[in-house]
């Protein structure tokens, strides 16, 4: 398996590679004592042996990033081709462990795998190599034995070594890798939210407007030759809603390039301005508000509030028989409780479905609270119920709080 690397990367592999050749090779060739350390080939032949294997170790360590697997067998070869030359362990040696390191580090699983038993296997191997390939000149079968376990043991703890660290910056890798998928994934769900929270405004904002633009046109369409005066007052109507409308739209689109930016929400202080809109629709709200606030309830209620309201009366201008709604507002200690009643007729009216019911929805779960949307006989009733908890800060309260 060939892994993506950066060309800086491959460069500053292959030059490491050539420095490590660079320093141990004449260090091996110094090790490598003619006529001594060598019984199986000539000089020639000993000093070929030592260069090939420096070779094909370093070349390994070269590809060791980009493919850990070819580099271990690599690195095998390099060490078969010094073994079968009766030479003995060789400074150029240490360039085993950064192949075993790169395995554990960057291999595939079974790579990791392959590179750990290579460890074990290495180790013995190497260690029986060395103890009875007459090079320890040792004679003694128990003296034998011991320095063969003395040798295991070293081996398996440098070579292991090497692995462990690479498998422990494997693990370095894959935590920052989980760390970073999860700040990607909560910065894809928050611009998700923001993106709704928007969307939802943008509904809120511009299908109200356009209800009661749409309810005004058609009462002056009407009224133009009959009364002039009310055809006139509706178009006054009409574009006092429609710049409302592209003021609310401006602010919005404002949130959307500058997250931080959230701008002036409306609040309970502008619920008579809505209701003069509806009165101008054609519709007259019946409000009841009963008992009346206790205080300044949390913005974000208000805010819920509002919307609901604007939503639920958007609907009864578009869906509605054209008669009074009535609205009922009760605050309580902990709670408050919205209703929205209309008539609709035996066979028309408002439904479940749509946008505007699924926002509602979502406005009062954002809010804590609950709501339902249903027809009632020959009403459609639109009931909310939304906290007023303690621990519910409004945003002047927290605001102030950070500042």
């Amino acid at each position: 398996m060939i892994r993506p690397l950066s060309r800086t990367a491959i460069v500053l592999d292959i030059v490491g590679a050539v420095v490590l050749f660079a320093v141990f090779a004449p260090l091996s060739l110094m090790v490598y004592a003619p006529g001594s350390l060598s019984f199986l080939v000539s000089e020639p032949v000993g000093i070929i042996a030592v260069l090939a294997a420096a070779v094909l170790q370093c070349g390994a360590v070269a590809i060791a990033r980009l493919s850990p697997g070819i580099a271990l067998a690599v690195a095998w070869a390099g060490a078969l081709v010094q073994m079968s030359a009766g030479l003995t362990p060789l400074p150029i040696n240490v360039a085993i462990l950064g192949v075993l390191y790169a395995t554990a580090a960057w291999g595939s699983r079974r790579v990791m795998v392959a590179g750990l038993v290579s460890a074990g296997i290495g180790a013995v191997v190497a260690s029986a190599y060395i103890t009875y390939a007459n090079i320890t000149q040792v004679t003694d079968p128990l003296q034998s034995f011991g320095v063969l376990a003395l040798l295991v043991v070293s081996s398996v703890l440098a070579l292991g070594s090497a692995w462990l660290c690479g498998f422990l910056w494997r693990l370095v890798l894959r935590s920052r890798r989980i760390r970073q998928a999860q700040q990607r994934a909560e910065q894809q769900a928050i611009e998700e939210q923001e993106r709704v929270r928007i969307a939802r405004d943008m509904h809120d904002v511009v299908a109200h407007s356009l209800a009661v633009v749409i309810a005004q046109a058609d009462g002056a369409r009407y009224a133009a030759a009959a009364d002039p005066d009310a055809a006139t007052t509706a178009l006054t109507t009409i574009s006092q809603t429609a710049r409302g409308a592209l003021s609310d739209v401006r602010m919005l689109l404002t949130q959307l390039r500058h997250r931080q930016g959230d701008g002036p929400q409306p609040t309970l202080a502008d619920l008579e301005a809505l209701f003069a809109q509806v009165r101008q629709a054609g519709i007259e709200p019946r409000v009841t508000v009963d008992p009346m606030p206790p205080g300044e309830p949390p913005t974000a209620t208000q805010l819920a509030v509002y919307r609901i309201l604007q939503e639920a009366l958007t609907n009864v201008i578009r869906h509605g028989s054209g008669s009074a709604v009535d609205v009922s507002l009760a605050w309580r200690a902990d709670h408050v409780a919205i209703r929205i009643a209309n008539a609709v007729g035996a066979a028309g009216g408002n439904t479940g479905g749509g946008h505007g019911i699924m926002g509602m929805h979502e406005r009062a779960q954002l809010a804590g609270g609950t709501l339902t949307a249903r027809r009632e006989g020959d009403a459609f009733v639109v009931a909310a119920t939304l906290p007023i908890g303690a621990g519910q800060l409004s945003a002047d309260t927290i605001q102030g709080t950070r500042s």
